[in-house]
């Protein structure tokens, strides 16, 4: 590992009185960022105050440093502000791939942190300072990249953390500009932060009750997405069960009507695989988009893959809630906090241009009360038996799925689908799925696989399941039964070739002929390019005129004389057929007649 230590006083703007948290890093404990007795001394801004409601851990505002008020637009001038809060988190790993560019602010990995960018354009990710964003970044001294993992640079390409520190609890390997710190307790402090912004995401999406209610719609129209609120309300919740996108895929607008003054704004972007890809969002923040900035938070509570894209300054904080999760960013610019606790890849589009940022923007909205426990958690099991001898059936696979739209029975897809819960469950030895979920709830089992030899049942869901409060610490079991697929017997018939004398009907021996079966789908036998299927050998006709073809499969054939008996000719059509066998015909098998002339001497003149 290549380390270039940083350059002292290197920056354009310094505030006095910085304050370095120890480590480098803002401890948690209690779910609350605790600041050092100097920063506790010296309130912050107005706007970095502790709110009522905010992100779990303290998470959203400005966390002084020195906090401007307002923070300014993307720009390239002289550091504006110091900011000791995350900007960027990753429960997982955080990968840089193509030609993006850097991520403003702190950046806090509970994985690995890996650079392996494309040959083509800049070799380097910068961390905490950005070239071009709002030029508000980590103390200068304090943690810029924190990593629970390793952190891995690919040969000729840097790490650029200048005036500040890369702590890692893995090895680091390749070039890194600033100081590298190995720390086995890197993650500790945050270690918290990732199960209380999966509980979080799933708070704000689902409410007490099921669904949190919306007040106002959301609808995709095709070239934009519009959200239209009520107008009144502090707290503006829209429900999104579909992709941020054209109908094809491309890309759209983003538009926000009807949101008063000062209110916060909760976009649930529902559903387990979703996009945005948006043109919206500029460098101008008198654009609507952009001032909604710091009170608009995008949560995706279930999303297992999430493909943030497009040409757009993209607007808001993002929470992503699904530790399994993969989010791939390759928007030009996401301006906001961006907290997800799965996994990041940071790229440029295939065949587009580079430059991808993250730039560091508070959140200070002021979001739904999480504060009340959670609901206690049981098992729900599903038990997969035989139907006839109730032996324990592996390999069936199942989903589970939670009640959430309040139309009976599940559905799984629509405008309006329940919720899908976690990755799908293969039955053990003891045929046994089982997971755990909160009481009060409804659950349907929804089996997608049956087991090898067996057909799914009809219909393939169970439930709705209920888990009241009063059976939490039991559980929930119920069983399904499937019955074995049904051997079909593999019936099998016979041809039987009759080759005669056309004026008396004897038998003529030594006539060879061929089977073929119809396999193309043209009409007629082909024997040559896309041809049918010959089956067997030749066969030549016995004593009595005969061949028989046996065990062959159901389906269409055809005979084809290819000699004809001695001092006989061929027919015209040597070729007889098709002759269909069936089910119903296969036990006697079909015959095929088959005549030819006897040569004859013409008459002498």
């Amino acid at each position: 590992m290549r380390t270039v230590p940083a350059r002292s006083g290197s920056r354009a703007f310094r505030t006095t009185g910085v304050v370095r948290l120890a480590a480098g890093v803002a401890w948690l404990t209690a779910g609350a960022v605790l600041l050092p007795a100097a920063a506790q001394a010296n309130p912050a801004p107005a706007n970095t105050a502790v709110r009522a409601d905010p992100l779990p851990g303290g998470l959203g505002p400005c966390v002084p440093g020195s906090c401007p008020d307002p923070f300014p637009p993307i720009n390239n001038g002289a550091i504006a502000g110091y900011d000791n809060g995350i900007n960027v988190f990753a429960g997982g790993d955080f990968r840089v791939r193509g030609k993006a560019a850097e991520a403003e602010g702190r950046v806090v990995v509970l994985g690995s942190f890996d650079i392996n960018k494309s040959p083509e354009g800049s070799q380097i990710y910068n961390v905490g300072v950005a070239g071009v964003g709002s030029r508000v970044a980590p103390p200068v001294g304090s943690d810029y990249l924190a990593t629970g993992g390793s952190v891995t640079i690919a040969a000729g390409q840097r790490l650029v953390a200048e005036d500040g520190v890369v702590r890692h609890a893995g090895p680091a390997t390749g070039t890194i500009i600033g100081t590298s710190t190995l720390d086995p307790a890197t993650a500790t402090p945050y270690l918290a932060l990732r199960q209380q912004l999966t509980e979080a995401s799933q708070c704000y999406a689902d409410g007490d009750t099921g669904l949190r209610p919306a007040t106002g719609t959301s609808v995709n129209e095709g070239g934009q997405t519009v959200f239209t609120g009520d107008g009144t309300s502090a707290l503006q919740v829209f429900n999104a069960d579909f992709d941020l996108a054209s109908p094809s895929g491309g890309q759209q607008g983003v538009e926000f009507r009807g949101i008063p003054a000062g209110a916060t704004v909760l976009v649930n972007v529902l559903g387990t695989k979703r996009t945005i890809n948006t043109y919206s969002g500029t460098l101008d923040d008198n654009d609507p988009l952009n001032k909604l900035r710091n009170r608009l938070l995008w949560n995706f509570p279930d999303a297992t893959t999430v493909d943030l894209k497009g040409t757009g300054q993209f607007q808001g904080s993002i929470l992503i809630g699904n530790q399994a999760s993969e989010t791939d960013v390759t928007l030009p610019g996401v301006n906001g906090r961006f907290f997800t606790t799965g996994s990041i890849t940071h790229q440029s589009a295939a065949g587009g241009g580079g430059g991808q940022e993250f730039h560091a923007y508070p959140f200070d909205g002021d979001l739904p009360s999480c504060g009340k426990p959670l609901p206690k958690e049981g098992e729900l099991k599903v038990v997969k038996v035989d139907d006839a001898t109730g032996a324990p059936l592996p390999g069936a696979v199942f989903q589970l799925w939670r009640e959430a739209n309040d139309i009976p029975g599940l559905q799984t897809s629509g405008v309006r689908p329940d919720r899908r819960r976690g990755q799908p469950c293969t039955t053990d030895a003891q045929g046994v799925c089982r997971a755990t979920v909160r009481a009060g709830y409804s659950f349907y089992w929804q089996e997608t696989k049956a087991p090898a030899g067996y057909d799914l049942p009809k219909p393939n869901v169970v439930g709705p399941l209920a888990l009241p409060e009063a059976k939490r610490l039991q559980g929930v079991t119920v069983t399904v039964r499937n019955k074995k697929t049904p051997v079909v017997p593999d019936v099998k018939g016979s041809l039987h070739v009759r080759k005669v004398d056309s004026r008396t009907g004897r038998g003529l021996p030594h006539a060879v002929v061929e089977l073929w079966r119809e396999t193309n789908g043209v009409p007629g036998l082909q024997t040559t390019g896309r041809a049918d299927t010959r089956t067997g050998s030749g066969c030549a006709t016995d004593e009595r005129g005969r061949c028989d073809f046996d065990n062959l499969k159901l389906g269409s054939y055809y005979v084809r004389e290819t000699a004809a008996p001695d001092g006989y000719r061929l027919p015209r059509n040597p070729v007889s057929g098709p002759h269909t066998l069936t089910k119903g015909n296969a036990a006697q098998g079909i015959t095929v007649r088959m005549t030819n002339e006897e040569k004859r001497d013409k008459p002498k003149k």
